[in-house]
């Protein structure tokens, strides 16, 4: 994937490795950037294969014919969807190198990666119709019968042609799932009741971001074949930074106005262009509670 940005090379500590850093970390902290396939997406989108069918080998004599069988194919396109956000510092951080860097990193990152995951998770609304999330998906509880939750969401993907490979967590699911035990008390889910870790469920990897829930429908995580998900940006985390612009902050009916120059500070803005494609069928929503029509 490329890496490049666009920065204003006057700024104080905004520098092509920190964009780098910026990417990597919002990487790291996003569940389905790290789960799902990534690719390089060209600005004006790209046509993105999927498999719909399998070729089916059959048996044969020594001489005999051998069959030609041809995969399902179908196409979808990914088109790029800006992502963007503006953080706001006190001058004080300009006179510390180390500490305007650590900000950076913990804050911009974060924000990226938590809209991006909460996007697809269908928390929030998806930017166009070129972009997928899974709020249609097949539901599975996991509050209170966590292992059956959890085998009837790996059983519900292999019916639809998948194979579970991967768990995007919530801190919420997280926390639903270690405190699931069995009749003796024992933890389900953890190797030892002294370990914090959880590693793998049903031998798949586990990712927890924060991204990952969604309050007003009790999602806390995804189970799903991350193969059948493809993530792609532009061109990586784009920072720019301003010490005279007027910010306007809050909702809307309540809006506040930040003057950077006259307020002694400045602002950096990062901002990605991305898109998210998926076959849906391949993934299933864990919930907390049972849904309305359970």
């Amino acid at each position: 994937m490329a890496t490049g940005v666009e920065i204003n090379r006057t700024n104080i500590g905004v520098t092509p490795e920190l964009s780098a850093a910026i990417l990597q970390k919002t990487q790291e902290q996003s569940a389905i950037m790290r789960l799902a396939r990534q690719i390089t997406l060209p600005g004006k989108g790209a046509e993105i294969p999927v498999i719909t069918s399998d070729p089916a080998a059959e048996w044969v004599s020594e001489t005999g014919v051998k069959p030609v069988k041809t995969p399902g194919l179908t196409k979808k396109v990914m088109s790029a969807y800006k992502l963007a956000v503006i953080v706001p510092f006190s001058n004080e951080f300009a006179r510390d190198y180390d500490a305007l860097y650590e900000q950076l990193v913990q804050r911009l990152p974060l924000a990226l990666a938590k809209q991006f995951d909460a996007t697809v998770i269908g928390a929030i609304a998806k930017p166009g119709s070129n972009f997928d999330n899974l709020a249609s998906c097949q539901t599975q509880e996991i509050g209170t019968a966590a292992y059956a939750g959890l085998c009837a969401a790996d059983a519900d993907i292999a019916e639809n042609g998948g194979m579970l490979n991967g768990f995007a967590l919530s801190p919420q699911g997280r926390g639903t799932l270690l405190a699931a035990c069995d009749e003796n008390g024992r933890p389900l889910f953890i190797n030892s009741a002294a370990e914090g870790a959880m590693p793998q469920i049903l031998g798949a990897p586990v990712v927890i971001s924060k991204g990952c829930v969604d309050t007003d429908e009790d999602v806390v995580g995804i189970a799903g074949d991350w193969t059948q998900a493809v993530w792609g940006s532009v061109e990586g985390v784009k920072l720019d930074y301003s010490s005279d612009a007027s910010l306007v902050t809050g909702e809307s009916g309540a809006e506040t106005m930040i003057n950077l120059f006259q307020q002694n500070m400045f602002a950096v803005r990062a901002e990605i262009e991305v898109g998210f494609r998926a076959d849906t069928d391949c993934f299933n929503l864990l919930v907390a509670t049972p849904s309305a029509s359970e």
